[in-house]
């Protein structure tokens, strides 16, 4: 039963909004907490189950050690007293049942989130769970508040508004097989990666494309090649790639090259004992397996010349962010809003308005009391040979957050 003394809609203020029930959104809320424990948050999601990981990723292999997901339960007070109340046996003690320097199926993780999710609403009556969406938010920029639409109806005004709202696959087929004659079936790559529901998806005797060199192409290929083993003998796979070679992250001195990039865990397992040049011919993957290099400017050729033997194709060629609610901003309450176009400052959560031009943010004001973190707005990172990628983890946004909440709550910051 979540607690609210007050219906949003005589609720007409908040100290913050975040926007998105997932890992992040649950961090943002834990690490609020935390630095201002009597401060009122309103947390926005439809369902408040744990993100797209509670809702399809469960059966994925994460790339996550078990460690760290528990780091991420005990990080904040909040957290720790939720857990310390806690019934046993629990989520939490069932990732501690497991190795932990090792991954796990992510629904360990997702139960996890569930779980803290749940005590939040239990435990602190001053975060207001609304089961829905933001759907518009206008900035004042004379009052310095935001005014969130909730559902296209009920307004909650707040100097603090925070974007988790999450990514998901890129569905749009690429253009060069788009314009291609095909009558392939397309299969979500969230269906690819989950083993059961692909199982029911393709028939015994399919042929199934899939296109993509990154963790989760690996782990479709993967997950199909087990199909092929088991219970779909006649299944075969082709295998569309630009990249000769499969990139792997490496453990070095007290930090990971290609961290955020490279394959880890059971995904890299298996693609260098199946995958890789010297292993493939030898693999019993390669019995079920056509392996086809595609570079730029043969792609064409090569799509149109083997797309017509296969019955279905999985895309994993990376994500998108999702919707984000209508911005806008007024100057004074009975103005008109204007539209508002943001850029992400990937170094600290911030937004800056965005550019026409696309010049540089050098000299911009930040939008006052608009942050984002997670997958849709993930911190930029650069390893200490200088390569530069975005985190995305759930420890990497429980660690953007612990240092940067503080500064976003921080009420002697105007932006």
């Amino acid at each position: 039963m979540l607690r609210a003394a007050q219906s949003i809609s005589k609720q007409r203020f908040v100290d913050a909004i975040v926007v998105g029930g997932g890992p992040c959104g649950l961090a943002v809320v834990g690490n609020i907490l935390e630095q201002k424990p009597l401060g009122n948050q309103l947390w926005v999601d439809p369902v408040f189950r744990g993100g797209r990981v509670g809702d399809r990723y469960r059966e994925v292999p994460s790339n996550t050690k078990v460690d760290l997901f528990i780091g991420f339960a005990t990080a904040v007070a909040p957290f720790r007293q939720i857990l310390a109340s806690a019934p046993k046996p629990n989520a939490i003690t069932a990732l501690e049942s497991l190795q932990q320097d090792q991954g796990c199926e992510l629904g360990y993780a997702a139960d996890m989130c569930v779980m803290l999710t749940d005590g939040v609403a239990r435990h602190f009556d001053n975060v207001q769970q609304h089961h829905g969406k933001v759907t518009s938010a206008t900035f004042d920029e004379n009052t310095k508040l935001w005014t969130a639409v909730l559902d296209g109806k009920e307004h909650v005004k707040t100097p603090k508004l925070v974007l988790c709202t999450g990514s998901s696959p890129i569905e749009n087929p690429l253009p060069v097989i788009e314009k291609l004659p095909q009558t392939l079936e397309m299969v979500h790559l969230d269906i690819g990666l989950t083993p059961s529901a692909l199982a029911k998806t393709v028939k015994p005797d399919a042929t199934v494309a899939v296109v993509g060199a990154s963790h989760s192409a690996i782990l479709v290929l993967m997950n199909l090649y087990n199909l092929a083993s088991s219970t779909h003998p006649q299944l075969r796979i082709k295998w569309f790639t630009r990249h000769k070679d499969l990139s792997y992250a490496k453990y070095m001195d007290g930090w990971i090259l290609r961290d955020n990039t490279g394959l880890k865990g059971q995904a890299a397992q298996w693609a260098r004992e199946n995958l890789d040049n010297d292993a493939f011919a030898t693999s019993p993957v390669s019995k079920v397996m056509t392996k086809l290099f595609t570079p730029r400017g043969e792609e064409e050729q090569i799509y149109r010349a083997e797309l017509p033997g296969c019955t279905h194709i999985v895309q994993a060629i990376g994500y998108k962010r999702d919707s984000l609610p209508d911005l806008g901003v007024v100057e004074s309450a009975d103005a008109k809003p204007e539209p508002l176009a943001i850029q992400h400052d990937d170094l600290t959560g911030r937004f800056f308005p965005k550019s026409p031009t696309g010049s540089s943010s050098n000299g911009r004001q930040h939008i006052p009391g608009l942050f984002g973190a997670g997958i849709a707005f993930p911190e930029r990172v650069i390893d200490p040979l200088g390569n530069v990628e975005h985190a995305v983890g759930f420890w990497k946004f429980m660690r953007f957050l612990r240092k940067s909440v503080p500064e976003w709550v921080d009420t002697s910051k105007t932006s």
